[in-house]
């Protein structure tokens, strides 16, 4: 099969919303933690290790679908399904790989192709950019009864894990699968943050209307496009909705606290710094600057061959809570700005609890515009209707053209203030965690 590459993704937009009630919800609270291998006592316990520790007592008797990649992993570092598949205690009928695939071996923007998994011969289906009904026809040539969802999310809206999920939700509606989430933690934690996505928007980086940074664990998500959009999109609900939850973990807990090992979730998330910065700086996509991509530090190193110390200096004059300034000098080995030197900075979290990527970045923009004329929007020609990436990431053009007309930070922030208290009230029946942020 050929796989999509990002650009194709964006061509299809999605339906809007109405509200619906949730279908039915297991939250796991019967899973026992019996397994002897699992972590001790007080750490953060995730949903599949959860269900494993209870031999997979939530899947049995059905036809199971696995939607995952290497985050899908239990304390001994090992994958949920070669633990399934080697211990026999699941029939899986499927592997659904999204954007880099099941075994991770392809870049953003790309995926792994239908083939057989040569380590446990199961067949694993190509799923990223898949629609809603290309999903169904995977479900039904796997004869798949039950979708199971584990992979690591970063909490920011345009990264592509929750939209294959959601997908996944409504090939599971047509298919009348039972559709279960093995949750893990948000590792930004439980505030929701940023603009709302609006829907002539809406593409494969952000094809419902929610904000930025959701603040939301994918069980949480599922729970909320079950309630706010399936009925719509899909015609029905889901025949049972299933999170087992993770335990032990509140809102606040910033993800190196939760003693849990990091797996990338792509190539360019290297580690948990990383995904506290993305939601903000994931939006220097948008722009003419590198986004620190073929660095060691995607994401935390942004800059440009007209960037100078001027920028550094003026962010770290404004001493924004919880995060640190560095000027600094890197050359990217891919993406932007191959073997060209730019000046730019890193970004520093101090104080994780304090520090809000959605400022960060939006000063960090506001600032390159009035430094530097040769700061600009990626344009793309391939989408003429809507050829500023920025505003698919950001969900309209309302950040765009205020930074361009000269605005300042707190103004670009200021407009989504409303939007984003209303979307608080909205998700809140949806949350399963205590902390702030709920």
């Amino acid at each position: 099969m050929t796989s999509l590459n990002r650009r194709q993704l964006l061509t299809a937009g999605a339906a809007g919303a109405v509200t619906v009630g949730v279908a039915t919800t297991t939250t796991g609270s019967a899973m026992a933690d019996e397994r002897p291998h699992g972590p001790p006592a007080g750490r953060v316990t995730t949903g599949a290790e959860r269900a494993a520790a209870s031999g997979w007592s939530v899947l049995r008797g059905q036809k199971v679908g696995v939607i995952t990649n290497p985050t899908g992993i239990l304390t001994n570092l090992r994958t949920i399904v070669d633990e399934m598949h080697e211990a026999n205690a699941v029939d899986i009928v499927g592997v659904f790989g999204p954007e880099h695939g099941f075994r991770g071996t392809a870049q953003a923007g790309s995926s792994e192709g239908t083939h057989t998994d040569p380590r446990t011969g199961i067949t694993v289906y190509d799923a990223y950019g898949a629609d809603a009904t290309r999903m169904t026809e995977l479900f039904r040539t796997a004869g798949v009864e039950t979708v199971v969802f584990d992979i690591q999310d970063v909490g920011a809206r345009f990264y592509t894990y929750v939209w294959t999920m959601y997908t996944a939700m409504r090939a599971a509606v047509a298919v009348g699968a039972r559709f279960v989430v093995l949750d893990r933690p948000n590792p930004t934690g439980g505030s929701a943050r940023g603009p709302m996505m609006t829907t002539p928007y809406t593409s494969g980086v952000g094809a419902k209307e929610i904000v930025q940074a959701h603040g939301m664990t994918v069980g949480e998500l599922a729970r909320y496009f079950a309630g706010e959009f399936l009925l719509a999109d899909a015609g029905a609900r889901l025949r049972q909705l299933s999170v087992v939850e993770v335990k032990g973990w509140s809102r606040e807990t910033t993800y190196a606290a939760t003693g849990l090992p990091w797996v990338m979730p792509s190539p360019n998330m290297p580690t948990p710094d990383t995904a506290l910065v993305y939601p903000g700086t994931g939006m220097f996509e948008g722009t003419n600057l590198s986004e620190g991509r073929g660095t060691t530090r995607p994401f935390e190193l942004i800059g440009a061959p007209f960037v100078d110390y001027r920028w550094a200096e003026r962010l770290a004059a404004l001493d924004l809570p919880g995060v640190a300034f560095r000027e600094t000098y890197f050359t990217p080995t891919f993406s932007k700005h191959v073997g060209l030197v730019c000046g730019g900075v890193q970004l520093h979290v101090t104080k994780p609890s304090r520090f809000d990527p959605m400022r960060a970045a939006v000063e960090m923009l506001v600032a390159a515009k009035a430094l530097y004329p040769d700061f600009d929007w990626r344009y793309d020609t391939y989408d003429p209707q809507r050829p500023y990436w920025i505003d698919k990431l950001t969900g309209s053009t309302r950040l765009r053209t205020q930074i361009s007309a000269g605005a300042p930070a707190d103004e670009v922030i200021g407009a989504w203030r409303r939007e984003l208290a209303a979307f608080n009230a909205r998700r809140r029946p949806y949350l399963l965690y205590r902390g702030r942020g709920a």
